[in-house]
């Protein structure tokens, strides 16, 4: 382990190097958004779009598909670069102020970058869940599911790999078993780091998430507003 974790804080580095800290950025379908159901994007680089225009994120052209369904949501993306899930319950509270309909929750990738133990990545998940579920009970929860690059198959990677899915299946929420599924690891769908998905690479992002949350989106618009705790 104690190699395997060097090996990850090494990746780790440039990958936080990498990773500037920037405000949450909200979107909306419309100027009225008072009595909109909301989807929230929780989550690091990924899904804020680093070094991208906020247009190019796939939260953005999530909502994108959503108005093409005739859908009515507003999203509000969350998502800051070098987010880990103890950042991220840090910065939770402020946004529990609002309401939330849908959760997607994209944290992980950075804990593992810097060896982080599995078991304390999945109690900070679950306890950002249990937030939102407890100030937002009837929220349908999305997990985005992501991997470790493949260096060795040792026992981190197999239960980082395993940790999304079980989440998931523990919360009865909804999985993306691999966010960056068809975008890891290709060239001509990331920026020059290798990490971060470009404009293009965002767009097929979007596709990943759009699979589980069409379905999801479309229930809940057809529930009436739920009152808020």
């Amino acid at each position: 382990m104690g190699t395997r974790v060097k090996q990850l804080r090494t990746v780790g580095a440039l990958a936080i190097a990498l990773s500037i800290l920037c405000a949450p950025t909200a979107r909306a379908a419309h100027s009225d958004s008072s009595t909109m159901k909301t989807i929230f994007v929780f989550g690091d680089s990924l899904s804020e779009g680093f070094q991208l225009k906020p247009s190019q994120a796939y939260p953005t052209l999530l909502l994108d598909k959503l108005r093409a369904a005739g859908l009515e949501f507003q999203i509000v993306n969350a998502s800051q670069s070098g987010g880990t899930t103890t950042r991220g319950l840090a910065r939770l509270p402020p946004h529990l102020k609002r309401k939330i309909d849908i959760f997607i929750l994209e944290l992980g990738i950075n804990d593992a970058f810097l060896g982080v133990p599995i078991d304390q990545i999945v109690a900070n998940l679950q306890s950002i869940i249990d937030q939102v579920k407890a100030r937002n009970p009837n929220a349908r929860i999305i997990v985005a599911g992501m991997q470790l690059p493949n260096y060795t198959a040792d026992d981190y990677v197999s239960a980082f790999g395993w940790m999304y899915a079980d989440l998931a299946a523990k919360n009865n929420a909804a999985l993306v078993p691999y966010l960056l599924e068809g975008v890891g690891g290709n060239p001509d769908l990331n920026l020059g780091d290798g990490i971060h998905p470009n404009a293009a690479g965002q767009k097929i992002l979007a596709q990943n998430v759009w699979r589980v949350l069409e379905p999801i989106a479309r229930e809940v618009a057809a529930q009436p507003a739920a009152t808020r705790l």
